[in-house]
């Protein structure tokens, strides 16, 4: 018996190629390949009747390029794992029935350039960042409870959300470093001014005896004397110079 896990085989094609054509919709643009390069990693469900909710499998498509899943009667939530596909560039959930919100993780999607969820029953606020600051109505249209940018109808504030994305963990980076300069600068500035104060009052009372006396109590005999003769000797010059 042949284990047909050890001996699994990708189709292949002398000229990495396979001769028959298809239609597909690639970035918003209907065309025709003639021959479908082994190169193009593009998933077409659309227009196929399909019903129940988005697998969590298709999380692990990590290689897709584009997903195009609309004109179906798909239910259910937009699944949370399509954030995982980093290098999707088309997303199209289109005329189908889903519900819920627009998952804050598909916002981390860098390179998505074209999305559309137009004709669903979403809901909820609209995420922002990356990518999504850049689709217009026509992504969102029939969905009448969506809310928040671009849409005219703007959510309330327990709705609206904000995604996290690697430059949002860096502005929070820099917030926790600029609250760092500034606890630094905070304290320099009153150790500049108690030392200005502190060289002030020695000038004044023309003899550090207060400092004499906080070494005296603890130093060693050496310094001791190595600081008093350095304030007679500097009560002395003073004394010439008056």
């Amino acid at each position: 018996m042949i284990n047909v896990d050890q001996h699994m085989t990708y189709m292949g094609a002398p000229n990495d190629s396979y001769d028959y054509s298809v239609r597909l919709t690639w970035k918003g643009l209907e065309i025709e390949l003639v021959k479908i390069q082994t190169l193009l990693t593009t998933i077409n469900l659309s227009g196929n009747n399909f019903t129940g909710k988005i697998p969590k499998s298709v999380g692990q498509l990590k290689g897709l390029k584009q997903l195009n899943m609309s004109h179906n009667h798909l239910t259910g939530n937009i699944e949370p794992s399509i954030g995982n596909l980093t290098n999707l560039e088309t997303l199209d959930l289109s005329s189908n029935n889903l519900t819920g919100r627009i998952p804050i993780q598909l916002a981390t999607l860098t390179s998505l350039a074209v999305f559309s969820v137009s004709h669903n029953q979403l809901e909820g606020p609209i995420p922002t960042g990356s990518q999504f600051n850049t689709f217009d109505n026509s992504s969102y249209e029939g969905n009448t409870r969506l809310c928040g940018f671009p849409l005219q109808k703007a959510c309330n504030s327990g709705e609206r959300q904000q995604v996290t994305t690697p430059s949002g963990e860096e502005d929070s980076n820099s917030d926790e470093n600029g609250l760092g300069w500034k606890s630094f600068f905070t304290g320099y500035a009153f150790g500049a001014v108690f030392g200005l104060a502190m060289g002030y009052l020695v000038f004044r009372t023309k003899k550090p005896t207060w400092l004499v006396k906080l070494i005296e109590g603890e130093g060693h005999p050496r310094l001791k004397r190595s600081i008093n003769n350095t304030c007679i000797s500097y009560q002395r010059r003073r004394r010439r110079r008056n």
